[in-house]
């Protein structure tokens, strides 16, 4: 059960842990999906190793960029990844959520913790959204997530 500022989601892919992992730890693979439906990724970097850093960036269909960064906290190959989350500028500065026009309320860094297990031949996928201010914000990010992991499915097929 997600608390007040968690998201939290599980879904179960029909695809081996190994292709799921790879389709977030690869920038090629992540650009192919990333971001909410009709968003596209036009740019991902990273450095997958602990204390490395991530820079994403999604665009709306109208256009506008939005960039988040973090830092790997732990990794555990085919098993877990955490990291730091937060909004950024298209140099991986982090900025608050004012910048791209959301609520003053929203913290600079998240955390995202994704679990990855064998599930009867396929990948059972959760992931802990940490510390989302509740109401709007939460249902918009949790919109956003399951949007994105609907892409995700549909490129493992």
């Amino acid at each position: 059960m997600a608390e007040k500022n968690e998201v939290v989601i599980t879904r179960v892919f029909n695809a081996p842990r190994k292709l799921v992992w790879k389709a977030w730890t690869d920038p090629e693979h992540i650009m192919r999906w990333w971001g909410p439906k009709n968003f596209t990724s036009p740019s991902c970097k990273i450095d997958f190793r602990v204390g490395g850093r991530y820079l994403y960036c999604m665009r709306s269909p109208e256009g506008q960029e939005f960039w988040s960064t973090g830092a790997y906290r732990e990794i555990v190959p085919l098993q877990k990844i955490v990291c730091t989350d937060s909004f950024s500028d298209e140099k991986g500065n982090v900025v608050p959520a004012t910048h791209y026009g959301m609520a003053a309320d929203f913290p600079l860094e998240l955390q995202v913790t994704i679990t990855f297990e064998e599930h009867e031949g396929k990948t059972k996928f959760t992931l802990h959204h940490v510390g989302i201010p509740a109401g709007e914000m939460k249902e918009m990010t949790s919109a956003g997530w399951n949007e994105s992991l609907d892409k995700l499915a549909e490129t493992l097929k």
